[in-house]
């Protein structure tokens, strides 16, 4: 993958991409009646770093092994082209509206097991788009094809558009900014996804600020420091 901002791609070594791999193992282990195929992330409010959780979490997910599909359902506001640096002018809005074909509307990627689908053309109606019957197939097919499903939706208290893919998608994840999101918001977030029996598999704590004199940045450096950087330490 060429010049990129997603940090497992760019530092898969750092504390941050480790997290990453920590929640797809929580998401794996998150449902034991059912394996969870399909996980829609939102957030309460715009700028809270949905989309970079929802492309991190599809890398590393790829990376062990999974089939992965990921999906930019923010009609509105969609990023997940920028992050990746593709185009999108084709995606899931004109597949839905029969414009193109799946095979059209797939983009795939340098990283091995991931594919994406951009937003496509704004339509004027995103919300009744996301609701509909085809997108309901389109996700059944699209289960058959792939082993896991991640979809970047809107944030919840700004549209409906997240809510409407409850009834076929396994589980969400809340994205929560330290130190942005308030927290009425995010309990507001919480009851308007249990209002339409979505499960909620955790909440996302994003933005926290870890410096290294913490003990985790210790942690970090303690394991993954370079064999200079430890000769130094025993010098002074």
């Amino acid at each position: 993958m060429e010049k990129t901002d997603i940090i497992t791609v760019s530092n898969p070594k750092s504390p941050i991409a480790e997290a990453y791999r920590t929640l797809r193992t929580n998401i794996q282990f998150s449902s034991f009646d059912k394996s969870v195929q399909t996980v829609s992330i939102t957030s309460s409010g715009p700028g809270e770093g949905k989309s970079t959780i929802a492309s991190n979490l599809a890398v590393v997910t790829a990376e062990s092994g999974k089939k992965t599909l990921l999906i930019d359902c923010d009609q509105r506001k969609p990023m997940l082209h920028k992050i990746f640096n593709l185009s999108n002018l084709v995606g899931l809005s004109n597949l839905l509206a029969g414009e193109v074909t799946i095979e059209n509307a797939i983009k795939p990627t340098a990283m091995e097991n991931l594919s994406i689908i951009t937003a496509g053309t704004r339509p004027p109606n995103p919300s009744e788009l996301l609701g509909s019957a085809k997108m309901k197939h389109f996700i059944e097919d699209m289960k058959e094809k792939f082993d896991f499903i991640i979809l970047d939706t809107p944030p919840v208290l700004i549209v409906t558009d997240a809510q409407l893919l409850a009834d076929y998608t396994d589980g969400y994840l809340l994205v929560v900014s330290s130190g942005t999101a308030e927290r009425n918001a995010a309990i507001k977030s919480k009851e308007l996804l249990e209002n339409v029996n979505a499960k909620i598999l955790g909440v996302v704590l994003n933005n926290l600020d870890v410096n290294e004199s913490s003990y985790y940045g210790y942690y970090y450096q303690y394991y993954y420091a370079e064999q200079p950087l430890k000769t130094q330490r025993k010098r002074k």
